[in-house]
Order: C-alpha cells, then structure tokens, then sequence
C-alpha cells in the first residue's frame, strides 16, 4: 500500500544520533519502532513518490537501503547511522554507474546526482562523446546548472588530464570521478514537512536529463 510522505520529525534526529552513539543490538532492539516509524517508513514513503518520476525509465529501479549492515562483510558495527534512497539502472554494483540518490544521516540530508567510481574506460567514452558533441554537452551542463542553481563537479580529478580539444572542454577532460550535483540541507523546521519531499523530486525532475545522459556510457 502506498503511503503519503509527511516529511521527517525531530525524532528521527534523535534516533540517527541514539543509532551513532549506540550502535549495539542492545539499544536498537529498545528502539526499533522507532527506527522503523520515524526513519524507515518515512523513507520508504519518499521513495514512492518520487519513483512515477522514473517507472518508463528503461532498465531503471529504486531501493530504500535498511539499517542492518551486511554481517558478512565483518563491520566493526552491526548498523548504519544513515538510509539512503537510490535510482539507479538495474546492475550489479551501483558504485560505477550514475544514480539519483537522497540520504539522511545524523548530521545532514543530502540529494541530487552522484556517480561515484567511473570505470577508466568508460570516463574515455565520455570523453570522446564530449569532443564529438561539444555544444550540446555544454548546453546539457548549463541547463541543468541554470535550472537547479548548482554546479556540475568532480571532486576526482586527474593530476595530469588528457589534452582538450577545446578550451572549454578542459575542466571535463579532467574528469575523473565522483561526479555530481547536488544539495545538503542541515536539519530545520523545513525538513519536517511534505514540502521536503517536493524539493527532492523538483531536483530529481531537473536532473533527469544529465541521470541520461551518463547512463548511456554504462550499459552492461
């Protein structure tokens, strides 16, 4: 059943910081109903307003991470102290392909565009696509920045890129990674309200075109 997003409470705050400063079974056992009515639900419930945005999307889903932490991968700690929602194509390993993404942790929420670890070979398609299209590249970089008031960047830049074809394409060429757009907001009375959920999807909506434009690069 489809439930209404009606925003985060103060509570979920304080079981984002209870969850940092207690990370045993012990303690998230005394609160999981909170975990689950204050931080999951109203997660899950984001998660289905936003997906009409993506359902005629080819090859696209949406998952709402849980809490628990994979017991194989040997964690020092049994629980996250953040959800996260992600549109992504349906692949193996997010991490080397495009995705849409909202996260809330104790601290912040953040959202918008993320592609964390391109593969080198796919960073050379993109590459060779942008000196082949550079004017609708450009184009595509300054709608998106026009419209949603934030810059497309890489925090993962190579020390020595690759030469440019033209000057105005040297800041991409040294592209190398954790690529993205996107928006942190530290908690206040604007995050526990609906109106939340209708700045994620206006972002999400506005950044559409450029979530296309890389998922080109990483069919499988």
């Amino acid at each position: 059943m489809k439930t209404i997003f009606e925003g985060y409470s103060p509570e979920t705050v304080d079981f984002l910081w209870g969850i940092r400063l207690n990370n045993n079974r012990e303690w998230f056992l005394e609160h999981k109903k909170d975990y689950v009515n204050h931080l999951y639900e109203p997660t899950k419930a984001l998660g289905q307003e936003l997906w009409p945005l993506f359902e005629k999307e080819p090859g696209t889903l949406l998952k709402v991470s849980r809490i628990y932490r994979d017991a194989r991968m040997h964690h020092p700690v049994p629980y996250k102290e953040s959800l996260w929602i992600c549109v992504r194509q349906d692949v193996q390993w997010w991490a080397e392909n495009p995705c849409l993404y909202f996260e809330i942790n104790p601290d912040r929420i953040h959202y918008g565009f993320f592609f964390y670890k391109v593969r080198p070979q796919v960073m050379e398609q993109i590459r060779q696509d942008i000196a082949l299209n550079e004017k609708a590249f450009l184009k595509l970089i300054r709608s998106v920045e026009k419209t949603t008031g934030l810059s497309v960047t890489a925090d993962e830049l190579y020390k020595k890129p690759k030469a440019a074809p033209s000057k105005k394409l040297e800041p991409f060429y040294a592209w190398k990674g954790q690529i993205g757009c996107v928006v942190e907001e530290t908690f206040s009375p604007d995050t526990f309200g609906p109106e939340l959920g209708q700045r994620v999807k206006t972002l999400f909506s506005q950044l559409l075109p450029l979530y296309r434009y890389f998922c080109k690069f990483c069919t499988e």
